[in-house]
């Protein structure tokens, strides 16, 4: 069997389920949910969530994720609304995507 390499500009990023997103003060609201986690917040008094602040661009790409848009379509979209404050855009966008992913906090999948 031959599998064909995955292009990153055709998949579309899916945020997790358990991810809010704070509108009023652009932060990302996420649940603390492994053991540890969850030792710490009921022995050790540690808020049950993690609020990440995010900048301009990150909010922005946080807001537009709606599982349907490729990494290409954002791009377009960010390079339309944000213009030169997002530059270069699709490194910046990919490098944010990949942290999202080393979290864990967004999933792929094929359009």
């Amino acid at each position: 069997m031959i599998r064909r390499k995955k292009n990153l500009l055709e998949m579309v990023p899916v945020l997790k389920d358990n991810l809010k997103i704070d509108h009023e003060n652009q932060r990302l609201i996420v649940p603390r949910t492994n053991l540890i986690e969850r030792f710490s917040v009921r022995f050790l008094k540690q808020p049950s969530e993690r609020k990440i602040q995010l900048d301009d661009l990150g909010f922005f790409v946080i807001r537009h994720i709606d599982g349907k848009s490729t990494v290409l379509e954002l791009a377009n979209v960010v390079e339309t609304k944000l213009g030169d404050k997002a530059s270069p855009v699709l490194e910046r966008l990919v490098t944010f995507l990949s942290i999202l992913e080393s979290y864990d906090w967004l999933k792929w999948k094929e359009k």
